[in-house]
């Protein structure tokens, strides 16, 4: 098996003119092999055993600049969302390329700050902000605080006295508006945790201001995730703009953030049927920079405010891939099984949210397809990859890839049924490296000790 790919022969492309003209990813086959840009997957998969998450450094490139470049008609900072993708190599990139931050623990910003991105390009968001944490965001001088009750901000204050420095706030708006996406990722109706609602937040903005200890730097909102059309984000603006021009009149606001929520494309996204998908109307509604900017930007130009974005999955979603290997072909009388070595302890989404993840072999054969469940190995009836999906057929040792894992994938891992966590390799062109190496079973417990009753 080589390790580089040659070339490019099928790689997947945008049908209409309207939407973005590249690919939206750097997976594709060349001849019967799956690559990540230049190398070929399977290749990683021998190499670096599995299950295994691939990134492509070139996807995440795109991704970015994409975002960047379509909002260059006002000051603006893109924050990547870190709870979408953590790893030291990614976030390196992102820092390297200017990026902000939107973090959501103390534990994320030092993850930033070792990957070199700076902490006043960082926005603090979250509902249960510790007072530890709140201390080192201040020490380190993050951009901002986005707090989303009246307690938060009483207690950055607080903790901002004690250290003898005034905290930047900004605090996040729930607009009450429905994002139309799955019930577990919408942030941004009265029904959720998160924000102030829409009609008390002129109050909380009237008493923050009389402590003494806060800077109010811009406001905040976020309605959602994997949103895919331009109209919830279009409606959130309207709604909130005529609020955030008169708390920047009243309290001399920085910024407008406008959170993060751009979808993608999940389905599909390499297989066959993907040319003509791209022909249809849902394709033609696709969110994608340009539209996002195109309808957003005539509303925010006249604020005279910096404009702030908080993508994750848009830039890491569909740059990165989960590959595992089939332990085995289990035949009952009504299913056909792949039993591999993944599980949901390594990409919880499908069973967390029903997500779908387009699912390809790693090296194509001709046949026809056959309806099958792809399942782990752990022991819950939830831990599956998707259910009776026509799919080509597949024997022991087959390497299969779970497309669009680069968001919400390893970072939401974890050691059920004490399975060590996947290893991470990074792709550049012809050159791949590993950027997390697999975790011993025994690191699992190094922590435990036995009580002393016990030894």
């Amino acid at each position: 098996m080589h390790l580089t790919c040659g070339r490019r022969t099928r790689r997947l492309h945008f049908n209409d003119r309207t939407l973005d003209s590249r690919p939206m990813h750097d997976f594709h086959y060349t001849g019967r092999q799956l690559c990540c840009e230049g190398v070929a997957v399977e290749a990683l998969a021998r190499k670096y055993g599995t299950p295994l998450y691939v990134y492509s450094q070139h996807t995440l490139t795109e991704r970015f600049q994409d975002l960047d470049r379509a909002l260059a008609g006002v000051d603006h900072l893109v924050c990547f969302a870190v709870k979408s993708n953590s790893n030291q190599s990614v976030l390196r990139v992102l820092a390297r390329l200017g990026s902000g931050f939107d973090i959501v623990s103390g534990g994320e910003l030092q993850r930033v700050m070792a990957a070199g991105g700076a902490p006043g390009q960082c926005a603090f968001a979250g509902v249960g902000k510790s007072e530890s944490e709140i201390e080192f965001a201040l020490k380190q001088g993050v951009h901002t605080f986005n707090a989303e009750s009246e307690p938060e901000l009483e207690r950055i204050n607080r903790v901002a006295a004690r250290l003898k420095k005034t905290a930047p706030v900004a605090v996040r708006v729930n607009p009450d508006v429905e994002a139309h996406t799955h019930k577990k990722i919408t942030t941004g109706t009265y029904e959720n945790k998160f924000g102030v609602a829409f009609e008390q937040i002129e109050g909380v903005y009237a008493r923050a201001s009389k402590l003494k200890h806060l800077r109010l730097r811009g406001l905040q909102m976020h309605i959602g995730s994997q949103i895919t059309k331009v109209g919830p984000f279009e409606q959130a603006v309207r709604k909130v703009l005529p609020l955030v021009t008169r708390l920047k009149d009243r309290y001399g606001l920085e910024f407008f953030s406008l959170g993060g929520g751009l979808g993608i494309v999940y389905k599909p996204a390499l297989a066959s049927g993907a040319a003509a998908w791209w022909k249809t109307a849902d394709a033609r509604h696709i969110i994608t920079p340009q539209k996002y900017a195109a309808r957003l930007l005539p509303l925010l130009k006249s604020l005279g405010l910096r404009i702030l974005i908080e993508p994750g999955r848009f830039i890491s979603g569909n740059a990165g891939i989960l590959v595992t290997r089939v332990e085995y072909v289990k035949r009952t009388g009504k299913k056909n099984f792949l039993i591999v070595d993944a599980a949901m302890n390594d990409l919880i989404r499908p069973a967390f949210y029903e997500a779908y993840h387009e699912i390809v072999p790693l090296t194509r054969k001709p046949g026809a397809l056959i309806r099958s469940d792809v399942v782990g190995p752990i022991c819950e009836s939830g831990d599956f990859f998707c259910q009776d999906r026509p799919l080509p057929r597949a024997g022991q040792g087959d390497y299969l890839a779970l497309m669009s894992a680069g968001a919400y994938g390893f970072v939401m891992a974890s050691n059920y049924n004490t399975r060590p966590l996947a290893a991470e390799v990074m792709v550049k062109g012809n050159r791949a490296a590993l950027v997390r190496e697999r975790q011993p079973t025994r690191q699992i417990w190094s922590g435990e000790k036995p009580a002393p009753w016990l030894k």
